[in-house]
């Protein structure tokens, strides 16, 4: 078996992995910790869904954020959609997706992730989007949408939904809602004090009102938090607790890794031990779940945690 160290600043094309670097874009006199290893394996699997994406001309958020676990996961068939095209009306600092003007909403796209996930013959389904803020729903509609389609074909697929802040409309949150995806995921991303500088069209408490009213309605809820963009330990404890008061029942926890020199550098690396603490101090707060580790993205071992494993 063949490893490769994570190149966040590796753009070497959707079908090949990053090169060997021991140097992250943030500075080139830091090496990545050892620990930043996968495993460099493109089996019948991972083809497989290369193929249907390619075929029914579909994104994944594994390769439009250049994800580290793409490998692992598309061998263990599974794979996080991005759903409403590929370019993002907002410009978060540590995320390398395309920003810009979005082309017209595909009204075709839910039938062909539904089909997607029914032709992968998937057992659990992550749905994810660019922003679109030129929207009057933000998009909810095709999030709804693709959930019935996916439905209507593999009833027995289970869906977690990981969506935009929606600028605060609950009208949009509710039509995601009552399509009853298993799992609403919003990721909070970073700290309360970092986030008008790293995410500026985003804003901490309406992330966290927004996880308030998606339990409200029923849902079971997640986010996601990214160490390493300067924050303070403490501040990243504040934002479990303040996931916790709103009775979030999933989070998981992961390094940045800048993707890009454009980008924001990396401030420091977490050790795996500092994780595990942050685990335990997760689940001592209540959460139901939590997947922490260097590697650890959004939709991170996303199955296991619908049941709760």
């Amino acid at each position: 078996m063949s490893f490769i160290r994570i190149d966040p600043r590796s753009s070497s094309g959707k079908d090949q992995p990053s090169a060997v670097c021991d140097q992250p874009a943030a500075s080139q006199s830091r090496r990545l910790p050892p620990w930043f290893k996968v495993k460099l394996q493109t089996g019948p699997d991972y083809q497989d869904i290369r193929k249907t994406m390619d075929r029914l001309n579909l994104h994944t958020i594994c390769e439009e954020a250049r994800c580290p676990n793409m490998w692992e996961c598309w061998n263990a068939r599974t794979a996080t959609f991005l759903i409403l095209g590929d370019i993002c009306t907002r410009r978060c600092h540590y995320c390398s997706v395309a920003t810009g003007r979005p082309h017209e909403v595909d009204r075709e796209e839910p039938l062909r992730v539904a089909e997607a996930v029914q032709a992968l013959n998937l057992r659990h389904a992550v749905i994810t989007s660019v922003n679109r803020d030129e929207l009057d729903d933000g998009g909810a509609l095709v999030f709804a949408e693709t959930i019935g389609h996916i439905r209507r074909l593999i009833p027995s697929c289970t869906i977690e939904v990981l969506i935009p802040d929606f600028e605060g409309n609950e009208a949009a949150l509710a039509v995601v809602a009552a399509a009853k995806p298993n799992i609403l995921n919003h990721n909070i991303e970073t700290v309360r004090r970092l986030f008008p500088s790293i995410r500026p069209q985003g804003k901490y408490q309406r992330s966290i009102e927004l996880l308030g009213r998606a339990k409200q309605m029923g849902m079971t809820t997640k986010s996601g938090l990214i160490v390493g963009m300067g924050e303070t330990t403490d501040e990243a404890r504040e934002v479990m607790r303040d996931l916790r008061s709103v009775d979030c029942d999933i989070m998981t926890i992961g390094q940045y890794l800048q993707p890009t020199k454009e980008h924001l550098p990396v401030a420091r690396f977490y050790h795996p031990d500092e994780f595990a603490v942050l685990k335990e101090e997760g689940l001592a707060l209540g959460f139901r779940h939590v997947e922490s580790g260097p590697l650890v993205r959004s939709s991170y071992h996303a199955e296991q945690q619908v049941s709760g494993r």
